[in-house]
């Protein structure tokens, strides 16, 4: 069902700026784990839904925020169309809005692109009540600040987002998943390699000795990676890829605090205890662990990255790695631009803003 509460929504952001009471913005909230704590008057998306414009030939789609990521999929699968960041959703209640807020993307994100580079156009309420729109449905459209894609990973900390536009692409024609047995040397060694050579890898995951890999294209290029690479062909690969970008892989079950951790992929294990797993050529590390929020941090950084407390944290800890002096106040400055009064999901970045 399509329903446009545009002006509802405006109204309560104008009310919630004259009153001063902060706004908690919320879509189907199956990711109210990630972040800050949820704080202020619950405002929820979830009712600003359906497809404004969908435009097969172009490879563009505009929906309202609160439209469910499952129904977007569907109406891209008829046309043989996908959004290729692959959102994880955590949830069958997720919506676009929180999508983009959260800015999330799964396994064929080293392949693909990130869920920022396929955002063409937003349409938002600012801190002062105003209804704007940036960007537009075609990358040449996209001029001066990118507004748009600085939405993206802002945590709705920045306005209130109305609709969004995205560019999406065609499926693959086949796929498959290959497994083979390998240590984590091993399958840093495996990816460097294939990473620097043209390929139709679209995923990786090592995890308990075994390296699964995802080959997407036409059935000529898939056949010719699938008999140089070896191993064995996983039957269901989908629902494998599925499970992984859901957090139902058995790695995700184990018990602690999980960790994500952004490296350079050619980086060595970091010295942590508790379990991980490797995704993204090795880009991506998953670590379930208890150790000190300090040691884990420190080293993501040693690395060359960083860590964001992903699950199963505590209001003592801050969910995102800490920013240095000069990236602290550039985000207050940019907070304070487009939300002068903080009405928008105050601390769900970062304590203070």
């Amino acid at each position: 069902m399509s329903v446009d509460r545009s002006r509802e929504l405006i109204d309560a952001v104008t009310a919630s700026i004259e009153s001063g009471k902060p706004l908690s913005i919320r879509g189907g909230n199956t990711k109210a784990f990630f972040g800050g704590p949820q704080t202020g008057e619950p405002l929820t998306m979830s009712g600003h839904s359906g497809m404004v414009s969908y435009e097969p030939t172009e490879l563009v789609i505009t929906a309202r925020s609160g439209t469910l990521v499952t129904e977007i999929e569907s109406t891209l699968k008829e046309q043989h169309q996908m959004l290729a960041f692959e959102p994880p959703c955590f949830g069958e209640r997720a919506t676009v809005g929180g999508t983009i807020g959260c800015g999330l993307s799964g396994p064929r994100r080293p392949y693909a692109g990130s869920v920022r580079d396929f955002v063409l156009g937003t349409r938002v309420v600012n801190g002062r009540g105003e209804d704007l729109r940036f960007g537009g449905q075609v990358m040449k459209n996209v001029a001066g600040y990118d507004v748009s894609r600085l939405m993206v990973g802002s945590m709705g900390t920045l306005g209130l987002l109305l609709e969004v536009s995205l560019k999406v692409l065609p499926a693959p024609r086949t796929e498959c998943t290959l497994i083979l047995e390998a240590d984590r040397d091993g399958a840093l060694e495996f990816q460097q390699r294939w990473s620097q050579r043209p390929s139709p890898i679209s995923g990786t995951c090592h995890s308990g000795g075994l390296l699964h890999v995802r080959l997407s294209g036409s059935e000529t290029g898939v056949a010719s990676a699938k008999s140089k690479i070896g191993g064995d062909t996983l039957d269901d690969g989908d629902a494998f890829w599925t499970r992984l970008r859901e957090h139902d892989h058995e790695f995700f079950k184990g018990t602690g605090r999980l960790w994500r951790l952004s490296i350079p992929q050619a980086s060595p294990e970091p010295d942590l205890d508790g379990d991980s797993l490797m995704e993204w050529n090795g880009a991506l590390r998953w670590v379930i662990s208890d150790s000190p929020a300090d040691r884990i941090r420190t080293a993501a950084a040693e690395a060359g990255g960083h860590a964001t407390l992903f699950r199963n944290g505590g209001a003592e800890t801050e969910a995102f790695h800490p920013l240095s002096g000069s990236l602290l106040k550039l985000h207050k400055k940019v907070k304070r631009a487009f939300d002068p009064k903080g009405v928008f999901n105050p601390g769900r970045m970062y304590r203070g803003l």
